[in-house]
């Protein structure tokens, strides 16, 4: 989407050099009471209102800062350069803060791909890039909070009114920033199943973390860029199963470790036992018949395999009786 945003161009002097030269014009305006003349009266009138009229034209812009320039509803440009300046007094400055915020998103209830109830949560870093869209390609009175009375200092209306127009403005911003957040958050979780279950190369929340910020990161850039705003870095801070069933999902997980546990177990166990049979074979320490053989890989298999210390049995017989 094309952007509107330009550097302003208007009149824009030295806050320094203005206070000088209003300086010399109040000093003016009071000799002009001295004389005693009406002419002199009025033109000290006329210059004591210019005076006061010009001070509301003083503004300081800090780094990572800006002021939007409307003149009367007509967007003139925006200020980014630091310094103390004037501008002509009948310009609306509004501020707007350049630096980045960062937006902790609680864990939300989603369901992944396969349906089942997770909980995610997001921390997003996040910054105002085009002034012009923020300002304005937003309404930022439908993100309000419901007013309230203002000697209610706890609450987050009554400090954005003792703050001023600039931590209401961005609380708003804030505000969408959430909003969206959790439409891309619900949106990128229901691409991707939890863990896997099936297909080991399937690219999961769990285990697929660079590639599922970058889709995320991506799902927000789109949404944002609406409204003027750029995307730093998000990335997903929480992540677990949801409480009905994190309990069922614990054993499938349990089962499946077991199951890994044995088979290498069981794989570890036969090279063993094909080993030991091939070096005595080789080295001619005893001659084994297949069912000596198949009796030898049974008890070594139970040894290997079992899960307690196997208990020796001595024979005192032959070995067929």
């Amino acid at each position: 989407m094309e952007s509107n945003e330009k550097t302003f161009g208007g009149l824009k002097l030295s806050g320094f050099l203005m206070l000088f030269m209003l300086f010399i014009l109040l000093v003016c305006s009071v000799l002009l009471f001295t004389l005693n003349i009406w002419w002199g009266f009025l033109l000290g009138i006329l210059g004591l209102v210019k005076f006061f009229i010009c001070l509301f034209g003083f503004m300081q812009v800090e780094p990572n800062d800006g002021r939007v320039m409307v003149f009367f509803g007509k967007y003139k440009g925006t200020i980014k350069e630091n310094g103390f300046f004037w501008v002509n007094p009948f310009y609306e400055k509004k501020k707007i803060t350049l630096r980045a915020r960062n937006l902790d998103v609680p864990p939300i209830k989603v369901n992944d791909k396969v349906g089942n109830p997770v909980m995610i949560g997001l921390v997003l870093v996040w910054r105002v890039k085009d002034t012009y869209k923020a300002m304005f390609d937003i309404d930022s009175s439908s993100l309000a909070m419901p007013a309230i009375h203002t000697s209610d200092k706890q609450h987050p209306s009554a400090v954005n009114i003792a703050g001023g127009a600039l931590m209401g403005r961005m609380n708003n911003f804030e505000r969408f920033v959430k909003i969206q957040s959790d439409s891309a958050l619900r949106s990128v979780a229901g691409l991707y199943a939890y863990d896997n279950q099936e297909n080991g190369d399937e690219v999961t929340l769990r285990s697929g973390n660079k590639l599922v910020n970058e889709r995320l990161e991506e799902e927000l850039t789109n949404r944002l860029s609406i409204a003027g705003m750029e995307v730093v870095e998000a990335r997903i801070n929480y992540l677990a199963y949801a409480s009905e069933i994190a309990g069922v999902m614990l054993r499938r997980q349990q089962a499946d470790a077991i199951i890994a546990a044995r088979e290498k177990i069981v794989e570890g166990a036969v090279s063993m036992v094909h080993m030991a049979l091939e070096k005595l074979d080789k080295e001619g320490v005893v001659s084994l018949d297949e069912d000596k053989k198949a009796a030898m890989v049974s008890n070594l298999l139970v040894v290997l395999c079992a899960d307690e210390a196997a208990q020796p049995v001595l024979n005192t017989g032959t070995l067929y009786h």
